[in-house]
């Protein structure tokens, strides 16, 4: 394999408008939304004790088997692991995705299946590996990303070479990319497309019409889906669907990527999987045995462990459903809320009530409430706007009580 090397950092870089723009794209603020969100609030004292709900970082109680499997399997730090991930974890992956989803047929734990350290890492390196794999195309490559967006995917698109081309999901589009919107010569030089669902932050969950329809495209277009389903597990109604459901019997062209971090509550863990199209995976794991960090095995014993059990996670759904009930009660219809579909976050349209960075000021100053502006999880679209602006990202993760007082002050001052 021959790896491009890279040597500008990929997120101080300006971010690329669709080839359709002849005009120099304006300049965008590429870091993190933590940093921004760091620097908006500098040397502001919040009036109340302070409530963190700006990170998607589940507060759940950690599962009660995780201590046990990583003592019993303490010696196993003494070992390099192999990248691929050891069999079990593959195949209790594999059984998961078997019993969890209606596939055309069992997953091989063999050759359809790779550990990963979390999902992160994976859905940055996939961006390269999709680059070789795939080919030429006409034009420059792109990567299809919806916007707003989970900064790995803008991240993969500069690090592999291509345009990110951000697709709006806003409330007119059901807060999902409008697959009938993509231009067919945006399609035939794209790479991959990322999508998620429940997507973050809305929470919106992609009907199974849908990613038939996607799949469909890939197919046609010769481009990988990158479905991220972190949230899956997480859902008020029926399970989401997935999209190794609709990639047929081949798993053509689509590729799964699933965490603990959401579903067991083990975000340190840093331990998940790809699954789907055998032949991209072969060349992704040619990547990542050069690239790559190995996941330790006592983790992966973890995994075992934590896809075996759906008690914990359905506990865990109880806990989240309980706060969502509150978040009816205490803002009801305010700032167009919607309970959503799957996820753990509000997205609260405070554009009546100063807009999204001076709501996130004044919920911090007032009420000691921290939360993410909409515009620092998106990108501008080549018309200039930006379908996170005016709303604000609040993550669920707390405690119940926690929750509570958190949004009755979140009310309180924005009114």
């Amino acid at each position: 394999m021959v790896l491009r090397p890279v040597f500008a950092c990929p997120m101080l870089m300006t971010a690329a408008q669709p080839e359709a723009m002849s005009s120099p794209a304006p300049a965008v603020d590429t870091r993190s939304p933590f940093a921004r969100l760091t620097e908006l609030l500098d040397g502001i004292e919040p009036a109340l004790p302070a409530i963190n709900l700006s990170v998607g970082e589940p507060q759940h109680p950690v599962p009660a088997f995780v201590g046990p499997a990583l003592a019993a399997h303490i010696d196993e730090f003494g070992r390099y692991p192999a990248n691929r991930g050891i069999e079990p974890f593959r195949r209790a992956a594999a059984q998961w995705l078997g019993r969890r989803y209606r596939l055309a047929r069992p997953v091989d734990a063999a050759c359809e299946v790779l550990v990963l350290n979390g999902t992160r890492e994976g859905l940055f390196l996939a961006a390269l590996a999709a680059r070789r794999w795939v080919g030429p195309r006409p034009g420059r490559p792109a990567v299809l990303i919806p916007n707003p967006f989970y900064a790995a995917y803008v991240a993969g698109a500069y690090a592999a070479d291509c345009e990110p081309v951000y697709l709006p999901a806003t409330r007119q589009s059901g807060f999902l990319p409008d697959l009938g919107a993509i231009d067919e010569r945006l399609l035939a030089r794209t790479v991959a497309c990322y999508i998620a669902s429940p997507s973050n932050p809305q929470g919106a969950v992609a009907s199974r019409a849908y990613l038939e329809r996607l799949a469909l495209l890939a197919r046609q277009h010769g481009f990988l889906v990158f479905a991220d389903e972190c949230y899956s597990e997480i859902y008020g109604g029926a399970p989401p669907p997935g999209m190794l459901e609709v990639a047929g019997a081949d798993f053509a062209n689509v590729v799964v990527f699933h965490s603990l971090s959401k579903r067991s509550n083990l975000p340190g863990l840093r331990l998940g999987f790809a699954a789907g199209d055998r032949r991209f995976l072969e060349s992704f794991l040619e990547l990542r045995n050069v690239a790559a960090p190995q996941v330790p095995t006592p983790a992966q014993h973890v995994g075992i462990a934590a896809y075996a059990d759906e008690a914990h996670v359905a506990d865990n759904r109880k806990l989240y459903a309980a706060k969502f009930d509150l978040a009816d009660k205490i803002i009801g219809t305010r700032y167009g809320y919607r309970r959503p579909a799957g996820g753990f976050f509000l997205w609260l349209d405070v554009s009546q009530h100063g807009g999204d960075e001076s709501a996130a000021v004044r919920l911090w100053k007032e009420a000691g409430v921290r939360v993410v502006p909409g515009r620092y999880l998106a990108r501008d679209q080549a018309d200039g706007s930006n379908p996170g602006a005016g709303y604000i990202r609040v993550a669920m993760v707390q405690d119940e009580g926690t929750t509570a007082e958190a949004l009755h002050r979140l009310v309180r001052v924005l009114g």
